[in-house]
C-alpha cells in the first residue's frame, strides 16, 4: 500500500529538530497532547481527534530508536508495514489502551495528566468528578474574611448496600465476559488493542441482584452542607479548592474535590484596586481653598480627615492602613480619597454678595499658574 502524501513530516508534527534528543521529543509530544487531546476542545473534536493521533503516529516512531532510524533513513516509505505506526483508523480510546498502556499504570501519559490517563483531566486512578460552585460576597467580606455555609448536591455511597451495589445477602460476581480483569483485548492490523469491557464497564464484576435503593450503581443522590473558610483580602473571580469534597470514587477511589468560584460584588461607593480602596468625597469650595476636616466613612467606620489648604478638586488624599487586608498576610492597602469639589447651586444675597467681592480681588491679583496658562494660550492663538 503506498504511503499517503499528505502525511507531515513527523518532526515537524511534534515540533522539533530532527538532531532532537529523546528528552526533547517527550517533552514536545506532552505539550502537543495536551493541547489537542480532544476532552480539552469539545468546540473543535474532530480537528482535536485528528491532530491527536497524528501527534501520537508521530512520536509512537521517533520515541523508538529502531523505528526512528528507519524513519530517517527511508522516510514514510519506510515505516510501511511496521506495527504501530498509523493511527487514522483508531480511536483515541483504544490509543489510551494500547499505545498509551491504558488507564493507568505509569505510562507517558499518565505524567502529561497526573496519574490515571488523564481522562478525567488529572484525576487518580478511581478519583471521583470535581464538582463546581459558584458564589457573590460583599467587598466588606472580601475585606475582612469570612465564613460561609453552602448546599450542594453530590453523590454519597449507598447506605443500604454500604457502596457494594448489591442486594443485601448477595455480592457482586467475577464478570464473565472479561474474566475479571476489566478489559478486552482485540486485533486490530499488526498491534493488539486493550479496551474497557462493555459489559462491567472496567469493575471486573458483575451484579445480579440489585440494591433495591440504589438500583446497583452504588450510589445516591444527597444534599450537603458544607463551610467555605473566605480568607481576608480574596480578590473576585478567585477559585477555593475544598480537597475530598466532589463525588466519590469508584472501587473506593479517593473522592473529587470541589472548586468554589468566588465573586465579590461592585460596592455602592468604593473602587477596590488591589489592597487599596477609592471613594469620592464632596467638599464645598471654602473648605478646599480655607482647610478643614471632614468625616469619611470606611470598611471600618466612620474616621475624621484633614483637608489641607488649597486643595484642588480631583486630588486625593490618603488615609493609611484602612484598605483591604492583603490575602498573603502582608499588612491592609490604603484608601484613597478624591475630592470634588461642589458649587452651590443657590446662593443666600450675603453669599453672592461675598462672592462677588472676592470675584473682584481674583481680578487684581491673578493666580501665577493662572498667568501663566493665559500666556500659553497666547502663544498658541498667535501660530
Amino acid at each position: 500500500m503506498p504511503v499517503s502524501k499528505t502525511k507531515r513530516d513527523y518532526y515537524e508534527v511534534l515540533g522539533v529538530a530532527k538532531t532532537a534528543t529523546a528528552d526533547e521529543i517527550k517533552k514536545a509530544f506532552r505539550e502537543a497532547a495536551k493541547k489537542w487531546h480532544p476532552d480539552r476542545n469539545l468546540d473543535n473534536k474532530k480537528e482535536a481527534e485528528e491532530k491527536f493521533k497524528e501527534i501520537a503516529e508521530a512520536y509512537s516512531v521517533l520515541s523508538d530508536d529502531e523505528k526512528r532510524k528507519r524513519y530517517d533513513q527511508f522516510g514514510h516509505q519506510g515505516m510501511h508495514g511496521m506495527p504501530g505506526t498509523d493511527f487514522s483508523g483508531v480511536s483515541v480510546e483504544d490509543i489510551f489502551a494500547s499505545f498509551f498502556g491504558g488507564h493507568g499504570g505509569g505510562s507517558i501519559f499518565d505524567e502529561i495528566f497526573g496519574a490515571g490517563g488523564g481522562m478525567g483531566g488529572g484525576r487518580y486512578a478511581g478519583q471521583g468528578a470535581s464538582l463546581r460552585f459558584e458564589m457573590e460576597i460583599s467587598l466588606e467580606e472580601a475585606a475582612k474574611g469570612v465564613k460561609r455555609t453552602i448546599e450542594i448536591q453530590r453523590d454519597e455511597l449507598c447506605e443500604t448496600c454500604e457502596g457494594s451495589g448489591a442486594k443485601a445477602g448477595t455480592k457482586a460476581t467475577k464478570c464473565n465476559y472479561c474474566r475479571g480483569t476489566g478489559y478486552v483485548t482485540r486485533s486490530q492490523g499488526f498491534f493488539t488493542m486493550r479496551g474497557t469491557c462493555p459489559r462491567c464497564n472496567g469493575r471486573g464484576e458483575t451484579i445480579e441482584s440489585p440494591c433495591e435503593k440504589c438500583q446497583g450503581s452504588r450510589r445516591e443522590r444527597k444534599k450537603v452542607r458544607l463551610e467555605i473558610p473566605i480568607p481576608a483580602g480574596i480578590e473576585d473571580n478567585t477559585r477555593i479548592r475544598l480537597a475530598g469534597e466532589g463525588e466519590p470514587g469508584d472501587d473506593g477511589g479517593p473522592r473529587g474535590d470541589l472548586y468554589v468560584f468566588v465573586r465579590v460584588k461592585e460596592h455602592q461607593y468604593f473602587v477596590r484596586r488591589g489592597n487599596d480602596l477609592l471613594i469620592e468625597m464632596p467638599i464645598p469650595f471654602s473648605m478646599a481653598a480655607l482647610g478643614g476636616e471632614i468625616e469619611v466613612p470606611t470598611l471600618d467606620g466612620r474616621v475624621r480627615l484633614s483637608v489641607p489648604k488649597g486643595t484642588q478638586s480631583g486630588q486625593l488624599l490618603r488615609l493609611r492602613g484602612m484598605g483591604v487586608t492583603d490575602v498573603h498576610g502582608y499588612g491592609k492597602g490604603n484608601q484613597f480619597v478624591r475630592v470634588a469639589i461642589e458649587t452651590p447651586k443657590k446662593l443666600t444675597k450675603e453669599q453672592e454678595e461675598l462672592l462677588r467681592k472676592y470675584a473682584e480681588l481674583e481680578k487684581v491679583s491673578v493666580k501665577p499658574h493662572e498667568r501663566s496658562f493665559f500666556d500659553k494660550l497666547k502663544d498658541l492663538f498667535a501660530e
